[in-house]
């Protein structure tokens, strides 16, 4: 069985090394980031199975990572800081963590909170949308179509997943964006209309058709009358 993997985001030496050491020993893999910017850019890449983030961190502030996390990815957060006060908490919470833990802390009392997270994501129901013949299950992150897999690149899926969500919603463009592309990448409505474009191209003629250009707005998903 492959390794539930963890990624750490603290910028403590002493507080990292104990981490990485008192994770691993509990048997997860474990990657680690000093700073706030990077830390948000490299979960986003990795896709981890869970992240424990630090809020008092150089350059982006654990709040701010918090935040584009959220934005692209449905990743459990434990949040793990000196920052205990009950504002900070529900900041937390109102940015989506699902757990806080305060330090100093007990290793065990976090191994715990990790493993009780990673049962409930477990037990969860997949959450899959069919549509024609076209399958996306939006927690493995996977694209069958006509019952073959089909590779999207993050973005593309992103797109997709942003679509399927939010049937028969007209989205902007810039709603698009926002929740699909690179925060440090191009984001104009041409970067948009080329990743719909081969988003449409993967799902293939009956797929694709599904994905309606609202003029001078955006594009809409049209699910089948009997999904509705």
């Amino acid at each position: 069985m492959t390794a539930p993997r963890i990624f750490v985001v603290e910028d403590d030496a002493a507080i990292a090394a104990g981490l990485v050491r008192g994770l691993r020993a509990a048997g997860f893999a474990v990657e680690l980031a000093v700073e706030g910017h990077e830390g948000a850019r490299r979960v986003l890449a990795a896709a981890p199975d869970l992240v424990v983030l630090d809020l008092m961190l150089p350059g982006d502030s654990g709040f701010t990572v918090l935040e584009r996390i959220r934005a692209h990815s449905s990743v459990p957060v434990v949040v793990l800081t000196a920052r205990a006060a009950l504002d900070d908490r529900l900041r937390c919470f109102d940015l989506g963590a699902e757990d806080f833990l305060a330090k100093p802390f007990w290793m065990e009392e976090l191994v715990a909170r990790i493993r009780a997270r990673l049962r409930l994501r477990d037990s969860a129901p997949r959450r899959v949308i069919g549509f024609d013949d076209v399958e996306v299950d939006l927690d493995a992150r996977t694209v069958c179509v006509a019952g073959q897999p089909v590779a999207f690149t993050r973005h593309e899926f992103d797109l997709l997943a942003y679509l399927v969500e939010r049937p028969s919603r007209a989205l902007a463009r810039l709603q698009l964006a926002d929740a699909a592309l690179p925060i440090e990448g191009d984001r104009d409505v041409r970067t948009v209309d080329s990743h719909v474009a081969r988003v449409r191209r993967k799902l293939g003629p009956v797929g694709a058709a599904r994905i309606a250009t609202v003029w001078g707005i955006g594009y809409r998903f049209d699910p089948p009358e009997d999904s509705v």
